[in-house]
């Protein structure tokens, strides 16, 4: 038996934030979202931080946002499975005592 597979990987056009969802914009104009709880990082984050993304291709050519200030990455593969961050709450932790002491 033989498995189908798709070489076209979903591109990213936009990534943008409502109250409590991350929305991923594709280029084929799918939007996919999912719930900023599901990502510490990002629902801990300020406007301006979760507003510097970029997106980079990994070693198979497949998207992954990365926000570098906050040390975050999500691959488009992810959202589209609805597999949330796998970061521990300790590493949350440790992210916010180190914001708390920059400021």
């Amino acid at each position: 038996m033989s498995i189908a597979t798709i070489d076209i990987q979903p591109r990213v056009s936009t990534v943008k934030f409502a109250k409590d969802a991350l929305s991923v914009h594709l280029e084929d104009g799918r939007i996919v979202s999912a719930p900023l709880a599901w990502y510490p990082r990002l629902n801990h984050a300020k406007t301006q931080e979760r507003n510097n993304w970029r997106v980079f291709q990994d070693t198979d050519e497949r998207d992954i946002i990365f926000w570098e200030s906050l040390d975050e990455m999500i691959p488009v593969i992810a959202l589209l499975t609805g597999t949330p961050s796998r970061k521990s709450q300790r590493s949350l932790e440790k992210r916010l005592a180190q914001r708390t002491n920059k400021n």
